[in-house]
């Protein structure tokens, strides 16, 4: 959680701070310049996902754990309910991966907002779309790097 800590650094409650952070994130041609308001709700918004992604994961690396603990405690079971419980691992894994990869997005994301680099593509550097970025705070590429990254 290194990366929720040193968002402190830049006080999103200060708007004098927040005015000299905002200015440095582009926007697409036609798109109004960020707000120190725009940016405190998406810094909420991602602040708050993280403490929920947070609980997830405790809850799912314990349910996962669980479910390797006892897997060897399948004396007498049959061929059904040895692949039933393999699935169940699988599918709890997965699931604890996928929370693990949100869960780092969403800091790298709160960094950026951190860094200054808040909206700006990490591919071609362009600015990520605003609206994009407030439906999706997420986002590192602008539609069109997206898209090429995709077709690959």
């Amino acid at each position: 959680m290194a990366v929720n800590d040193s968002i402190t650094a830049v006080d999103l409650t200060d708007s004098k701070e927040l005015a000299k952070l905002v200015r440095s994130f582009p926007v697409r041609d036609g798109e109004k310049p960020w707000t120190g308001k725009e940016v405190r709700e998406v810094a909420d918004e991602l602040t708050a996902d993280i403490d929920r992604l947070t609980g997830e994961l405790a809850s799912a690396d314990a349910e996962l754990s669980n479910l390797l603990r006892n897997s060897g405690d399948g004396a007498g079971d049959d061929q059904a309910d040895s692949g039933s419980s393999a699935l169940e691992r699988e599918q709890e894994l997965a699931l604890v991966i996928n929370t693990r990869d949100m869960l780092g997005q969403t800091q790298r994301a709160l960094a950026r907002i951190q860094a200054g680099t808040f909206g700006t593509c990490e591919s071609c550097g362009n600015a990520i779309g605003k609206a994009r970025v407030q439906a999706f705070p997420r986002a590192t590429l602008c539609v069109t790097c997206k898209q090429r990254e995709e077709r690959r």
